[in-house]
């Protein structure tokens, strides 16, 4: 045993549901090598909370999940996180997992490619077909396209248009 094997291993963080969630949203900021911006305020508004000041940002249990959440991305790759997490999640934690991955990819106005790849490996280990999650990726492409309000000729402004969902 060298004398820095203390420092290896495990983050000794216990993988629950709720770690899962915020580690998938660290591992999806980072899958471009940048953080955002509008990631992290994506972030914060959904890991955050108010102070005690009155101040929106991170709440001091929000804060020991994002921090404990930061030591495990730093000590596992993706697959090993994918392998250990998916067991524990339920249907209703993973479709939550991946709808708050598109929104967190997207906060910025697209996905960039390495988001995309990285969202591929979250479908595959949660067993989500595209087929089965396009209707709530629809919605969230609704949600982020505010060009339907500065831009008069955007087709989905067009008299007639109306939002449904693929079916």
């Amino acid at each position: 045993m060298g004398l820095f094997d203390m420092f290896k291993g495990d983050s000794g963080e216990q993988m629950t549901p709720h770690l899962a969630f915020a580690t998938s949203l660290l591992y999806m900021m980072g899958a471009d090598g940048e953080y955002d911006n509008e990631e992290v305020g994506q972030l914060l508004a959904v890991l955050g909370g108010e102070s005690s000041n009155g101040v929106i940002g991170v709440g001091a249990n929000s804060r020991a999940l994002l921090d404990s959440a930061q030591r495990y991305i730093r000590k596992h790759a993706i697959d090993d996180f994918l392998r250990e997490a998916t067991p524990l999640l339920s249907d209703a934690q993973k479709m939550c997992i991946l709808v708050n991955l598109i929104d967190s990819s997207l906060a910025d106005g697209q996905a960039e490619r390495e988001e995309q790849v990285m969202f591929g490996k979250f479908l595959q280990a949660f067993g989500v077909t595209e087929d089965r999650f396009r209707p709530f990726f629809e919605v969230i492409v609704l949600k982020n396209d505010r060009s339907v309000f500065t831009n008069n000729s955007h087709p989905k402004n067009a008299p007639g248009y109306q939002v449904s969902l693929s079916r």
